[in-house]
């Protein structure tokens, strides 16, 4: 009669072990997409940089917000894709 019960207890503890496992996982995988996502988007910040670099000073830069392109100055274009990129970086 107590191995019946001995073997329960290890079927339960074993079954709570598999739930904490499979926690674990699924935050595993919470956290690679959220990796993943922050890679792609600092690498499209990346690529914009790079093509801000290559523009002249008097070039215009637009902005989307929205559904509108809002004309934004060259510079300030600049410091906003830097500051995401820092920003991401610090993420990752």
């Amino acid at each position: 009669m107590s191995s019946s019960m001995a073997l329960r207890d290890l079927q339960r503890d074993l079954e709570s072990k598999a739930n904490d496992l499979a926690k674990i996982q699924k935050d595993i995988a919470k956290d690679h997409q959220l990796r993943k996502k922050y890679t792609i988007q600092l690498g499209e910040n990346e690529l914009v940089l790079k093509e801000l670099d290559l523009l002249e000073e008097e070039a215009n830069v637009y902005k989307l917000i929205g559904p509108v392109l809002v004309k934004q100055d060259l510079a300030e274009a600049n410091a906003n894709v830097r500051k995401r990129i820092e920003y991401i970086s610090a993420e990752l």
